[in-house]
């Protein structure tokens, strides 16, 4: 989505936030109940996450300041597009938004010095249902538009399994065969 945008002498001006619009454009009545934003030097790669089972997150994202690539891959295996990743530039110039839809893995790449990214969620936080996906998972190929020797990855996110491992988790002992659960 991209948001009309008034400039002048002053600066510019643009609603970041349009429900009327939001469901015009999507066919969506989505209920954002939290607004998170996260400030990242050039290299910074945070990704690709995702929340579990009824505690899923759609977001609107965008970017306040600075230039990020944001990739989003989908996760829901019913889909035509499972596996299947897209990615785009947001930045503060075109002031573009995107709609991550729940069941999406979801990441992003500071290109610029600095960036200030914002999202909007359809549902809470919940530490317990959080999972992800490793960046340089092989399946998938990403792109991420800097050399690697660039990145500045957290320790948690280095740690996160395979494409494979996160859509076909192997059970635990109390969920394998012959459990009643």
């Amino acid at each position: 989505m991209k948001p009309s945008v008034f400039r002048d002498e002053r600066g510019l001006f643009y609603e970041t936030y349009n429900q009327k619009l939001f469901e015009k454009i999507t066919g969506l009545k989505v209920d954002f109940v939290q607004d998170n934003q996260s400030g990242s030097t050039k290299g910074v790669l945070r990704g690709l996450h995702y929340q579990n089972g009824e505690m899923a997150q759609a977001k609107l994202v965008r970017v306040v300041k600075g230039k990020v690539l944001d990739i989003v891959v989908d996760i829901r295996k019913d889909s035509e597009t499972f596996g299947k990743s897209f990615s785009v530039i947001l930045d503060d110039v075109e002031h573009l938004q995107l709609f991550v839809p729940r069941g999406f893995a979801h990441g992003f790449i500071t290109l610029s010095e600095q960036s200030i990214f914002s999202y909007k969620c359809d549902n809470y936080y919940d530490k317990t249902s959080e999972s992800g996906i490793i960046y340089n998972d092989a399946t998938l190929a990403l792109d991420w538009h800097l050399p690697k020797e660039e990145f500045i990855i957290s320790e948690k996110d280095l740690q996160l399994p395979t494409f494979e491992e996160a859509v076909n988790p192997i059970p635990s002992p109390s969920q394998g065969e012959g459990s009643t659960n």
